[in-house]
């Protein structure tokens, strides 16, 4: 049986941090960020790169579950919208499969202060704030089991979704 990881979240919640925290934690272990497999520039949306990035997303997916070497999957995307989950859900070979579908949340003024922090330290364009936060109540209304980050740190947010 393999155990899946599916970690959502708007951009500055934690996902990535998380989710790295949590390969290692998890025996067997394999992680992709779906960010990696769209990592252009310029970075540009069409109907045709959406298609390429969700078909990108499910092959490694699979190629992962097809591997005997890993027993864990963990997988972190900006997940906001139940259309995409389930497409990429539906895209995978889920037969012996333990998926956990997982919406890491934060209140907006704790999302505000991560990303200010980011764009301070140039990690980040300062138009990331707002947009994040447009998204942030699209994670309440999605199928997935919901962890409030607010004062928790990676580790233990880790330690709670190797729990489940």
């Amino acid at each position: 049986m393999k155990n899946i990881y599916i970690i959502g979240g708007t951009m500055g919640v934690g996902k990535t941090t998380v989710s790295q925290i949590l390969k290692k934690k998890l025996d067997s272990c394999v992680f992709l960020d779906g960010d990696w497999c769209w990592d252009a520039d310029p970075f540009t949306v069409t109907e045709e790169t959406k298609l390429m990035v969700m078909q990108n997303i499910t092959f490694l997916l699979n190629q992962f579950i097809h591997c005997s070497a890993y027993r864990n999957i963990v997988f972190c995307w900006v997940l906001h919208d139940q259309a995409i989950i389930d497409d990429i859900l539906s895209g995978m070979d889920l037969v012996n499969c333990n998926v956990k579908v997982i919406s890491l949340i934060c209140s907006e003024e704790q999302l505000r202060k991560r990303l200010y922090f980011d764009v301070t330290a140039g990690k980040r364009k300062e138009d990331v704030i707002e947009r994040s936060v447009l998204r942030l109540p699209l994670y309440r209304c999605l199928n997935t089991i919901k962890i409030v980050t607010d004062d928790k740190l990676p580790e233990e947010i880790a330690t709670e979704i190797s729990q489940l």
